[in-house]
């Protein structure tokens, strides 16, 4: 929470647990105070200066040109703006009325329509059309990308062209939305959704029996919904791509991530069931954006629309394509929003594996075997890296354990977009989501184990290329994204014991009294909602505003621009500033505020419980323990040429770089591909001889190369096997050490008999450690 010598420092002096929380937590106010009125300061300051600068004394006629200039383009501006936000009105009806459909940018066909299941629920599967100049190949795996069900519809994943659908489709893959509609099925849960969408997955998978299974991409919300895909039907999963989720939603840094502190402020999940019982049973999405906006007051109240005021003639088409989207709000069961707070944002029990999908039945996210990418970001206060991240410690404690279970885990970050930017921002996608793609086609031939992935851009010939790197890392190193190695999450325990109190009370006392609510009630409760209001109370629905139109279109035609350079532009360019500041200075205070009363409140319950300092979820399991390895270790000798020639790979890279280019992969598989013999094969069976050869490599490396001779049969196997090691030397820039064994495996696999007879297993050397 802050500084751990104050800790010491009350620990020194005899100070009981209580007492030394305390005093962390006056710090902590007392330094995040001063930080706010600092930050303030110095934004007022800056503004100042700016203003000072571009002021310069003018000549009186120059000077009144500017404020007759100036205040003629306020006043037009004006009208512009207020036309804007009638036509925002105008759309939000029209969306309404067409029932909302999904905004993607490409068209789209209906396959599979989940309210006509056994167990109905408000979902579909759609196909996304190729545009215009784009070709799919039935070759390669097709994408289900599952947007998010939090407040808003579906579509985000494809908001625009340069978008996730937009890149997956330009590198010729298929590509299918699950989609879902505003209302829910009465009776519908959260299980019920996830095998639906396990239904979807599965028809994909019949409709293109590719070497590949889909690749499953969810966004926020559906990121952890793409996992419990991948753990209900692990056979049927292909890699999952999980962006901007909040898998471990404890976890966070003070100073930086105030949501994460809103259920122990609402005192758990029963707020959310009190809205539901007001809405008639049923959970309504504007709540939810009601929490995204008053994470940043300034933007909400001020920043958007002063944007907008400000470039209004060129924001209008952008704001409205994205106001029909964040304007667009579906509803919960009752049921659905209490299992995503009580499993998530309180309870935190996804990676506990104690969230059930039926009675008895948790998902168990340790069966999935496909390989993972997380791609999050350090200016995500929604999602912050360590929520994407944290769950991965929690379900394989160390890295031994996370490769003795097969598994491929790639984290991306990005340094600075904020949490809607990783999914609609165009340079996001034509940058990170393109580098995903591409890595997907060669994920399951990488070794078990958990990448840090970084974008390199490059310039070529005056072109920008992206190039993606990777570099294995250990999963001890997440503790790298912790101030305090996660000891600021234990209070968190004591809100999901405080909710589970507050819950009971709620549903035996409340809830009976709330019963008799009907839906229409909470229809009329709804439409009057200030998020829906602001909307259709500006709009034509309104009589008042029938003349914005055609002065609208008057003032286009005769449009006069202020000088960007005048005294009277650079003064609203300080008082908007000054606004910001004084707003961001609010939100500031408020967070350090609630961050203080969660820790006071909190903190003191939790130290009067005892606990253990990080208890793992799940045991790690030691070299020796693991089936897997022994299994591998116990077939050193067994095999063919395509285990030979992993194998051999294996053991080349392993005395290279730590760093690995996506392009490095792309080179090695044009020349080397389809000799190998991994392409001819399906993707599990692919990564499967992966897996095998990179347990005997890693644990066991002399006796790895010693039994290489078993595994080729022939001397045309050999050559073959030499030939292929020669084109890599010659071809690809290898660290000396690397060139270094080429000749080692040229005396291995000399001349030999045209049939080999099998050897007996060679005695099994690990690597010492």
């Amino acid at each position: 929470m802050t500084d751990p010598r104050i800790h010491e420092a009350a620990a020194a002096a005899g100070l009981p647990p209580l007492f030394q929380l305390q005093a962390r937590i006056a710090e902590v106010y007392r330094e995040r105070c001063a930080s706010a009125f600092q930050g303030y300061l110095d934004a007022t300051l800056e503004a100042g200066r700016a203003w000072t600068e571009a002021v310069k004394p003018a000549a009186p006629a120059q000077a009144l040109g500017d404020a007759v200039t100036y205040w003629t383009d306020f006043a037009q501006r004006s009208v512009l703006f207020w036309d804007t936000l009638r036509q925002r009105g105008n759309n939000w009806m029209a969306h309404e009325a067409a029932g909302k459909p999904p905004l993607l940018a490409f068209a789209w066909e209906m396959v599979a329509d989940a309210r006509r299941f056994a167990r109905p629920v408000n979902y579909a599967l759609v196909r996304v059309a190729a545009p215009p100049g784009v070709a799919t190949d039935a070759e390669k795996r097709p994408y289900v990308i599952i947007d998010p069900r939090a407040g808003h519809g579906p579509g985000i994943g494809g908001f625009k062209p340069d978008s996730e659908v937009g890149m997956a489709l330009r590198a010729g893959h298929p590509v299918y939305v699950v989609i879902f509609f505003p209302d829910p099925v009465p009776g519908q849960t959260l299980a019920d959704v996830a095998q639906a969408e396990a239904a979807f997955l599965r028809l994909v998978r019949e409709r293109h029996p590719t070497r590949g299974k889909p690749v499953i991409v969810g966004n926020c919300q559906g990121g952890w919904a793409a996992m419990l895909v991948g753990a209900l039907d692990p056979d049927c999963a292909g890699p999952i791509v999980v962006n901007g989720a909040p898998m471990s939603y404890w976890a966070g840094n003070d100073a930086e991530n105030p949501m994460r502190y809103a259920g122990g402020m609402l005192g758990g999940s029963w707020t959310a069931l009190l809205a539901s019982d007001l809405g008639g049973g049923v959970f309504d999405g504007a709540y939810l954006v009601d929490n995204f906006e008053y994470l940043n007051p300034a933007n909400t109240w001020f920043g958007k629309s002063y944007n907008l005021f400000a470039k209004i003639d060129t924001e209008p088409p952008r704001y409205l394509d994205f106001e029909r989207w964040w304007g667009g709000y579906f509803l919960m069961n009752r049921e659905e929003i209490r299992w995503i707070v009580d499993n998530l944002f309180v309870g935190n029990r996804l990676a506990a594996g104690g969230a059930e999908w039926a009675e008895g039945q948790a998902f168990d996210l340790r069966a999935i075997r496909s390989p993972i990418i997380l791609f999050a970001s350090l200016g995500d206060n929604i999602t912050p890296p360590q929520q994407a991240f944290n769950w991965v410690a929690d379900l394989y404690p160390t890295t031994q354990d996370l490769k003795a279970n097969g598994q491929v885990i790639v984290g991306l970050m990005h340094e600075s977009i904020g949490h809607l930017g990783i999914f609609v921002s165009a340079g996001v996608a034509r940058r990170e989501h393109a580098q995903i793609v591409d890595l997907l086609d060669y994920i399951e031939h990488l070794p078990p184990g958990l990448y840090g992935m970084k974008v390199v851009e490059e310039r070529v010939d005056g072109v920008v290329r992206y190039d993606a790197e990777l570099r294995e890392v250990q999963v001890e190193d997440l503790q790298t994204l912790q101030k305090y190695a996660r000891k600021d999450e234990v209070p968190f325990a004591a809100v999901d014991r405080v909710s589970e109190l507050n819950t009971a009370a709620y549903e035996t006392v409340v809830h009976p009294l709330l019963a008799w609510i009907p839906p229409e009630v909470g229809a009329v409760s709804r439409a009057l909602h200030p998020l829906r209001a602001q909307r259709w109370a500006l709009s034509d629905l309104n009589p008042a505003l029938a003349p914005l139109g055609p002065l609208a279109d008057l003032v286009k035609g005769h449009r006069v621009r202020r000088d960007e350079t005048g005294a009277w532009a650079a003064t609203e360019r300080w008082n908007a500033a000054g606004i910001m500041a004084g707003l961001d200075f609010y939100r500031q205070m408020r967070d350090a505020a609630v961050e203080n009363l969660f820790y006071t409140v909190y903190g003191a319950m939790s130290v009067a419980v005892p606990r253990t300092e990080e208890a793992a979820v799940a045991a790690a399991l030691s070299a020796e323990e693991a089936p897997a390895l022994r299994d591998a270790l116990g077939r050193i000798a067994e095999g063919g040429f395509t285990d030979a020639a992993v194998r051999a790979g294996l053991l080349v890279a392993r005395r290279g770089r730590k760093e690995r280019r996506l392009s490095h992969f792309k080179r090695i598989r044009a020349l080397v591909g389809d000799d190998v013999g991994l392409l001819a094969m399906s993707a599990d069976e692919a990564a499967q001889v992966v897996r095998r050869q990179s347990a005997i490599v890693e644990h066991a490396p002399e006796s790895a190369m010693a039994a290489l001779p078993a595994l080729l049969r022939t001397a045309e196997e050999r050559r073959r096997l030499l030939d292929i090691l020669d084109r890599l030397s010659a071809e690809l820039d290898l660290e000396p050490d690397q060139r270094a064994m080429i000749p080692l495996f040229r005396d291995l696999l000399g001349p030999s008999p045209e049939a080999v007879p099998a050897p007996e297993a060679a005695p099994v050397r690990r690597k010492a450690g």
